[in-house]
């Protein structure tokens, strides 16, 4: 018994609904040591070769870890042990009967404690779901707008939402807007008509078709540079177990899909109205804001399993009206799949750009026109997995497309909205040149040691032609021409532009 005791933890100052959470986590974690050893039963049928069943059942990672950590326990199993025994007038009772909700038959009636009300209803909601997900049966229908499954939980590792915990949440203020004081459901050009958050992640076959609204509002504080979005309410919900919802609102700012990134709401129970007048609070700066997309999301919270989706609102903050500080309304949208294909853009960078001609600094200075390319900073940058990136630029003066031509910037690492500060400067320029030639400009992902293309620009006349031949890389758009064109006209002088990172630049050959 006392040694019992001095490999226990003090779990006493624990409040209930932590202690509950904490036996989920262990729940979860038993099934996952049954997976596995249920795993490694069959391996040991199917592989005769004893070096390699060593090997892929993991036993030589447990061999390692005793010899190493031989005098202490395993945290999972100190924690198990330490949640199995409750100090009470001096004894130690067993908790199984307060977690489970039965209590053990040998021990004397003078030592039972009676389980605690809220984590036996709790854990008895848990096995209500399981029994009504596996019984029941639903028949998932096809939303109206949807090109693709609902997704019932992302899969990506970042995410991981299988809880329900409050997160982030703080309560502006204790008023609760009444459906009067609202304004009525608002389609703007700010609302988008695919999910970002669908590139970043995938999911099974839903189970609810996506219906209602949701009304929340947005204030931006300059001075503190936070971004305060309230969440007040939710009407109409699908139901997601017989008859009810247990709902609970999610937010992103995209591309971020990191668990920084990640703000919660209270879960509120058996309800298709919640009520939660609650504020989730972002720190950045305006800057960075503008390339961001405020994902949010509804979800039904399931204890013991996935969360089912419910559905979602998706805004460009770069297209959002910050004057209006009044709470709307937003139809909740199924989430329609997107392709990285799809993407026409990858977040815009800002730079400035200056010809400076032959002998126009005096003392026949500079030798030969040079042309100066400042990238300053990009904005909103979309990686394939979402999250930060770690991005540098690199840039060629085309048809030179050798490797003296090349220059790049260094990688700035963790950043959606990196700032590069990198000045490039080519010289051997003719003004007349200048009609022939295009800069191309490359935006990068560094992963470990290999690199992914994200996108680009290309500033040019745009003609298709280079010395009179046929290219395909003189294909600059409209604004890309007009940031060169005025480059040309007004010599010694910095032009300075932001552009979309393009993903559709014509294949050029090396």
């Amino acid at each position: 018994m006392e040694g019992d005791r001095e490999d226990s933890l003090d779990l006493s100052h624990l409040t209930e609904e932590e202690q509950a959470a904490i036996l989920e986590v262990l729940l979860r974690d038993s099934d996952l040591r049954r997976c596995d050893e249920g795993r490694v039963r069959t391996l040991q049928q199917a592989e005769t070769d004893p070096v390699r069943l060593r090997s892929l059942s993991g036993a030589w990672f447990s061999e390692e870890r005793s010899k190493r950590h031989h005098d202490r326990k395993q945290g999972c199993d100190l924690v198990h042990a330490s949640i199995r025994r409750r100090k009470t007038t001096g004894k130690d009772v067993p908790l199984t009967g307060v977690f489970n909700g039965q209590m053990e038959d040998t021990l004397p009636s003078s030592i039972h404690s009676s389980p605690s009300p809220k984590i036996e209803k709790r854990l008895q909601e848990a096995k209500e779901e399981e029994r009504g997900g596996s019984q029941e049966s639903i028949t998932p229908t096809p939303a109206p707008r949807s090109k693709s499954p609902l997704t019932q939980e992302d899969s990506d590792g970042q995410d991981g939402d299988t809880d329900s915990v409050s997160s982030g949440v703080t309560d502006l203020d204790s008023i609760r807007l009444t459906t009067s004081s609202s304004v009525g459901s608002l389609h703007s050009n700010y609302m988008l008509s695919g999910s970002m958050m669908s590139l970043f992640s995938s999911g099974e076959f839903g189970v609810v078709e996506v219906k209602g609204r949701i009304q929340f509002s947005m204030v931006y504080n300059t001075q503190k540079e936070e971004l305060r979005v309230k969440v007040y309410r939710c009407e109409d919900l699908a139901p997601a177990r017989k008859n009810r919802s247990d709902p609970y609102v999610k937010t992103y700012l995209l591309p971020d899909k990191s668990s920084h990134s990640k703000k919660k709401t209270s879960v509120k129970k058996k309800t298709l109205n919640p009520v939660y007048d609650q504020t989730l609070r972002y720190k950045l700066c305006i800057a960075e804001l503008r390339g961001r997309t405020l994902n949010l999301s509804v979800w039904h919270a399931v204890p013991l399993g996935k969360n089912v989706f419910l559905g979602e609102v998706e805004l460009a903050l770069g297209l959002w009206d910050w004057a209006s500080t009044q709470p709307l309304w937003h139809d909740l949208q199924p989430r329609v799949q997107l392709s990285p294909d799809s993407i026409s853009s990858r977040g815009t960078i800002s730079l400035s750009i200056k010809f400076t001609p032959e002998g126009s600094e005096g003392s026949g200075l500079p030798l030969t026109g040079e042309l100066h390319i400042w990238l300053r900073e990009g904005h909103g940058l979309i990686s394939n997995k979402g999250g930060t990136v770690d991005s540098f630029v690199k840039s060629y003066i085309l048809p030179d497309a050798s490797r003296q031509s090349g220059q790049k910037t260094r990688v700035v690492k963790h950043s959606i909205s990196p700032t590069y500060n990198h000045t490039m400067v080519y010289d051997g320029f003719h003004t007349t040149d200048l009609n022939e030639a295009c800069a191309e400009l490359t935006v990068w992902q560094r992963d470990g040691l290999k690199t992914h293309y994200l996108g680009g620009i290309r500033l040019s006349p745009g003609t298709g032609q280079s010395y009179g031949e046929a290219v395909s890389w003189m294909d600059s758009t409209e604004d890309e021409t007009t940031v060169w064109t005025s480059m040309i006209q007004n010599p010694n002088h910095w032009i300075d532009t932001t552009l979309p990172i393009r993903t559709n630049l014509a294949h050029r050959l090396e």
